[in-house]
């Protein structure tokens, strides 16, 4: 397999990398408000000239429990309970996105009790990330990222009162996965191929990460004290990916939590280290593309399968979609 193409793989994981959010000015600005107990008012205000189409699958404008808030305790940070969602970013309408005017703030309320386990202890609480975006006029996405880092709150939190906050994602339909009954003969075909690709994909991206260019790795990673521990987790996927009967996560093929949509191409469930694909996924994109930083339905399961704890705990976030963020 040529090395492009395994660095292509590892272009599918640099999503959930740590990434530098203050790189490049932007126009956003995020305020955190602590109202009480575990409940937050988010406002996104755009400072800037212009205004911008802001793709909110994944991000701290989606209703979904996403993972969009950097929580820590003295000793560690808050565990997630919640789901990580893969947006497309191709053939987008206009309901991919919230728009945002300049000067305009929007604002939210999130109950992080609702995503995160918070027992008693003194917590930083602060939001960051990044939003793909569109010019105002256009739902074709910039290939930029507008970045953001919040205040930082600091609170104390009730254990108990906290514990009686029921996890959003738990409120979610759910039942058990199985490949098999899940897809029809058609999808099943497909997502045996993705499996198959999955496997090559990070096997090679793996050989890559560990004795390719550390010029380009650094590129994506920012440092290549990360390559051991990047081949590691892309060896670990192509494992999981191999065992396609009895393997770390499982996969499905219908949106058992109600986390689709037709900006959504696939979402993992950490706690149930479940993958499941929506219509996107076999609606828009091919098996393998044929350029980097383009969607695909084997890189699609490679960075869905970072996210997984069974496949290499702790699993990743996402801090910001596209090579711009």
């Amino acid at each position: 397999m040529k090395t492009g193409f395994a660095l292509c793989a590892i272009v599918a994981i640099v999503r959930t990398a740590s990434v530098d959010l203050n790189k490049r000015a932007s126009p956003l600005a995020v305020t955190l408000t602590h109202l009480n107990d575990t409940a937050f008012k988010v406002g996104i205000t755009n400072s800037g000239l212009n205004g911008y189409n802001l793709l909110y699958a994944g991000s701290l404008l989606d209703d979904a429990p996403t993972d969009d808030l950097i929580i820590t305790s003295a000793t560690s940070p808050a565990k997630f309970h919640g789901v990580h969602l893969r947006p497309l970013q191709s053939h987008l309408t206009q309901a991919a996105f919230v728009s945002i005017a300049a000067g305009q703030t929007i604002s939210k309320q999130i109950d992080i009790a609702e995503i995160y386990e918070t027992p008693s202890d003194s917590y930083t609480v602060t939001a960051a990330g990044s939003f793909p975006y569109a010019e105002a006029d256009s739902t074709e996405l910039s290939g930029k990222s507008l970045s953001f880092t919040s205040n930082t709150v600091k609170m104390d939190i009730d254990g108990d009162i906290a514990a009686k906050v029921i996890y959003k994602v738990d409120r979610m339909h759910s039942k058990r996965t199985d490949l098999e009954s899940d897809c029809s003969s058609t999808q099943l075909s497909t997502v045996k191929a993705a499996l198959s690709n999955c496997e090559k994909l990070a096997s090679a991206a793996a050989d890559a990460a560990a004795n390719g260019h550390g010029t380009i790795f650094a590129e994506y990673f920012k440092t290549e004290s990360l390559r051991p521990d990047v081949a590691t987790r892309l060896r670990d996927v192509a494992k999981d990916c191999a065992a396609t009967t009895s393997g770390a996560t499982t996969t499905s093929c219908k949106d058992q939590y109600s986390a689709c949509s037709d900006n959504v191409l696939a979402y993992t469930i950490p706690q149930k280290n479940a993958v499941f694909l929506c219509s996107s996924f076999f609606s828009y994109l091919p098996a393998v593309a044929d350029s980097c930083h383009a969607q695909d339905q084997a890189t699609t399961v490679i960075h869905e399968n970072t996210h997984a704890p069974a496949v290499d705990n702790p699993g990743t976030s996402d801090n910001g979609y596209g090579y711009s963020a």
